[in-house]
């Protein structure tokens, strides 16, 4: 193979790295997702929800609009709702429980601590993601929006309780 060849095979090879890294296409391409409400079943179906704390979100790198509701279901589990949401997309965004009251920076959410809920499931729309039984909610305060790959928090709702 020429030099030529090389350097055109080098440059294709660092592009296509890059693109994976930093995923470009996705600051252009949104993900609307509009889950419903988890239903009761079983014999708790005539109970309603019960809301345990609820906030609005804040941006922080990113702008992110929203209301962040935990709910306890007729069954005990419980579910994180993230309804009128908005914010930007990106790379390996996940959806994190924090113990900070509130995370205007990064740091913030990484000194702290969180519990990772999942992947984000879209950057618009109503959405639900499970709370794993054994995590106590006495020790965390906000809902962060967090990018994995560059750890950066795109933004946050602080919960209050009640």
């Amino acid at each position: 193979m020429t030099r030529k060849g090389w350097i055109v095979l080098a440059v294709l090879a660092v592009g296509a790295v890059g693109w994976y890294a930093f995923r470009p296409e996705r600051l252009f391409v949104n993900q609307k997702v509009n889950e419903q409400f988890p239903a009761a079943g079983g014999s708790a179906a005539n109970a309603a929800p019960v809301p345990l704390a609820s906030g609005s979100f804040h941006g922080a790198a990113h702008e992110t609009k929203g209301t962040a509701t935990i709910y306890q279901l007729p069954d005990g589990t419980r579910t994180l709702r993230m309804a009128q949401f908005e914010t930007s997309n990106g790379p390996d965004v996940q959806v994190y429980l924090g113990a900070a009251p509130d995370a205007k920076d990064n740091e913030t959410v990484t000194k702290a601590g969180f519990v990772a809920l999942g992947p984000m499931k879209g950057n618009i729309g109503d959405q639900n993601y499970d709370i794993p039984a054994g995590v106590d909610l006495a020790n965390y305060h906000s809902v962060t929006i967090w990018c994995r790959r560059f750890g950066v928090n795109f933004g946050t709702a602080p919960l209050q309780r009640g």
